[in-house]
């Protein structure tokens, strides 16, 4: 027995704050708790929620948190900020002559797909396949050259959906070809997205329910033409089938700025010379200078409301989910920049698809019509610009951990185990390309005895040569 049982009470009490709701769970995750349960941390900082390393190591160490009565500690499981900031350049990793804007499919271990349009040829895309992604093979076109604004692909029992605007950077159509071997283009589906706002460069990603969520530019808020055809804006809309009847639901990204009650025009290049019939050619307005429309060339034009002050702009979406955790990644075009040199990926992450993105970071240099996939046991992001980026996942190492326990009901640690690295673990989901599993970082704790207090530390050691570290988010203890 404890020998000071009103002590062990009061102690029980002050600490149950921390507790989540129940005395089989001691869950800190928020500024205040990461402050509260600390004791005598060194070379950690707590901001927003995180705890991370002011140097190359850190070390965190909580109070003891009490129970009434003996308890036995299942696990512990640590989750880290989902910013994913843990990117490395490296050379370009698809096949030489595959052109710009690429798409890439991972269908599962050993089977990876890229498609865009081939150098020399002056068709639509093309797709090549890899087993390693260090060696591609050519398989032939898959779209015609009608659909080269190929901006997305998805895969649906055996069957690949090839997404493109038409005219460009509106209205998504779609392809479906269930045998890329054969160097031909499967059917055409026609429209699936009547998009209300122009600008499309959209990303699909099925949910795991199989819905088919698109993502696509809306130039509403901005003068596209100024801004590398990208926006503040964009719409989110999904669908049963991915083929047609998608719901617009309310925007992924916004970063729109004020809007002015002002509305004005600029001109598309492609959409009266490729689509007449659709998009008939107009006067240009008087505000716009002659040097924007050439002699000879007519236009049709985008409408928008001018918002102040001048806006960033995002664009050419591509997607994908971890555990649950979806990114979406795009250009990024600073507000007050010209040119493609200040240009590089953004990226924008939610924990549901149905919820707004939030800005995690950008990486690179230039105009990058990315795509993300995973592949032989990382992540691959690709571009159009001189580099790709690998990362092996949001974890950032090292993080160690050990858990100790008070058996006596004295107040004092009698037991730890051992230091233990922990960390996730990513995985294809068969059935899906765009949607990664994750096994949390955690450690069992089943071999420790039971008692009347537990205490947790961490170990965070920086061991990447970029910009991210350790950034701990939640720490979860499960007991018996």
């Amino acid at each position: 027995m404890h020998p000071f049982p009103f002590l062990r009470i009061l102690l029980t009490l002050c600490a149950s704050a921390a507790l989540l709701h129940s005395a089989e769970v001691w869950q800190v995750d928020e500024t205040a708790d990461w402050q509260g349960t600390s004791a005598a941390s060194e070379g950690v900082a707590i901001a927003d929620g995180l705890v991370a390393p002011t140097g190359a190591t850190g070390v965190y160490r909580s109070h003891l948190q009490t129970f009434p009565e003996k308890v036995a500690a299942k696990s512990i499981t640590l989750e880290q900020s989902p910013v994913w900031l843990n990117w490395q350049p490296v050379d370009k990793v698809l096949p030489p002559d595959l052109g710009d804007a690429p798409v890439f499919l991972s269908i599962g271990p050993g089977n990876y797909w890229a498609f865009g349009l081939k150098a020399g040829d002056s068709g639509g895309y093309h797709a090549w396949q890899s087993k390693d992604m260090k060696n591609w093979q050519h398989h032939g076109m898959v779209t015609p050259r009608r659909a080269k604004w190929t901006t997305t692909a998805e895969y649906v029992d055996g069957k690949f959906y090839i997404y493109y605007d038409f005219p460009n950077d509106q209205d998504p159509h779609v392809y479906i070809d269930d045998d890329l071997f054969d160097g031909k283009p499967g059917k055409d589906m026609g429209m699936a997205f009547k998009d209300p706002s122009d600008g499309s460069d959209c990303a699909v990603i099925r949910s795991l329910d199989g819905k088919f969520h698109l993502i696509y530019e809306d130039w509403s808020p901005i003068d596209a033409s100024k801004h590398s055809w990208d926006s503040p804006l964009a719409g989110h809309a999904v669908s049963e089938d991915g083929l047609s009847d998608f719901t617009i639901l309310p925007p992924a990204v916004d970063e729109r700025t004020g809007p002015t009650g002002v509305f004005k025009e600029f001109p598309h290049p492609h959409w009266h010379k490729d689509d007449p019939e659709n998009y008939p050619a107009k006067i240009a307005p008087a505000d716009i200078p002659e040097h924007r429309i050439k002699a000879g060339q007519k236009r049709a034009f985008a409408r928008y409301e001018v918002h102040e002050p001048e806006q960033d702009a995002f664009g050419d979406w591509a997607a994908i989910s971890i555990g649950g955790q979806y990114y979406l990644f795009g250009d990024y075009h600073p507000a007050g920049k010209k040119g493609w040199n200040s240009m590089s990926v953004a990226w924008f992450t939610a924990s549901d698809i149905n919820q707004p993105f939030s800005f995690c970071g950008h990486i690179g240099q230039g105009h990058p019509d990315p795509d993300i996939g995973f592949a032989e046991g990382q992540f691959y992001l690709f571009t159009q610009t001189r580099n790709d980026f690998v990362s092996p996942g949001p974890w950032v190492e090292r993080v160690e951990a050990r858990v100790g326990v008070d058996t006596e009901g004295d107040g004092r640690i009698d037991h730890w185990s051992a230091w233990q690295e922990v960390k996730e673990r990513y995985d294809h989901i068969p059935g899906f390309a765009k949607q990664i599993a994750r096994e949390p970082a955690a450690m069992d704790l089943s071999e420790l005895p039971a008692g009347y207090g537990f205490a947790f530390e961490l170990q965070l050691t920086d061991t990447t040569g970029n910009d991210s570290k350790p950034l701990i988010d939640k720490v979860r203890l499960e007991f018996e």
